[in-house]
């Protein structure tokens, strides 16, 4: 049998559930994964809330992980049973799962299970988010809510990608940000004339969406188009801001960034996988300065 986090109503997260499972069979272009860690993400705690719409329940959260095939379905020919990987897929808050293989890549060697699990959400959304609005050497770029997940890596693929940062966070986590080598400013009154006191921004990637990142980011760019949300908001919906749209081949380029010591997620918590409800009750507060991660 496998541990399985459960849900049977939309709620918070006292409503998960620890449960047992028969350990899957991998059907035709599958691989089973014996997952070491989970990462938790706001997008879990929305999901049970049911804000992405009704789901067929009882249900599973978590969307990405990373782990040991254990077994190879139909079809497969990589990975192979004892490679250890990166996925990314719905329902991954349990012990085994059932995966597409298309949706693994080679976990590296150098990268903890912790720091992997992590990769596929924030770091995919943030890589992508960059692509997005094209940026390079040439740029500055502000991120807002720039110490959280999305945010600590959209701060260090900026750097990597060549382009000058400034990001937005609480004075608590101003060491933070200059240690990964972003310029930080605080946010609330006067981040306009703050980042403009630093010399202007030419784009943005918004991972806060409140309504005051959205009206900073009007107020310091002239085109709009510069600017991508990483999570639908009204507020940026309103004012012309695009969402981010992921794209092709994001989580191999984050790997392979994070292999080459130029991405580390900051891994906040790590709590046992039966563990879940506390550990979702604490990304839900949305105060935590990196990633909180399941173990298994």
């Amino acid at each position: 049998m496998s541990t399985v986090i459960t849900y049977a109503a939309f709620g918070g997260p006292d409503v998960l559930q620890v449960e047992q499972e028969d350990v899957p069979e991998p059907g035709p272009g599958q691989v089973v994964v014996a997952n070491r860690a989970v990462g938790v993400n706001p997008a879990d705690w929305k999901v049970l809330a049911g804000a992405f719409g009704e789901r067929e329940l009882p249900a599973t959260l978590g969307f990405e992980a990373a782990g040991v095939v254990t077994a190879v379905g139909e079809g497969v020919e990589s990975p192979e049973v004892g490679d250890e990987v990166i996925w990314h897929g719905d329902g991954a808050q349990r012990e085994h799962a059932a995966v597409d293989a298309a949706h693994t890549v080679p976990k590296p060697a150098a990268l903890t299970w912790a720091q992997a699990a992590v990769l596929p959400v924030a770091a995919a959304s943030a890589f992508s988010a960059l692509v997005q609005v094209d940026v390079g050497p040439q740029d500055t770029v502000l991120v807002h809510g720039a110490s959280g997940g999305v945010g600590s890596a959209a701060v260090q693929i900026a750097l990597a990608l060549g382009a000058q940062v400034v990001g937005t966070a609480s004075e608590a986590n101003h060491d933070y940000l200059r240690g990964l080598g972003a310029q930080p400013v605080a946010y609330g009154d006067g981040l306009v004339e703050a980042v403009r006191g630093l010399g202007g921004v030419t784009a943005v990637v918004d991972a806060a969406g409140t309504a005051e990142s959205v009206a900073a980011t009007v107020a310091l760019l002239d085109d709009v188009s510069r600017a991508v949300a990483v999570a639908h908001s009204d507020a940026a919906q309103e004012a012309g801001i695009a969402v981010k749209r992921d794209q092709k081949g994001a989580l191999a380029e984050v790997v392979a960034l994070a292999e080459s010591g130029r991405l580390a997620a900051e891994i906040a918590e790590r709590f046992p996988l039966t563990e879940a409800a506390a550990a979702l009750a604490l990304v839900q507060e949305g105060h935590t300065r990196g990633k909180v991660v399941l173990t298994v």
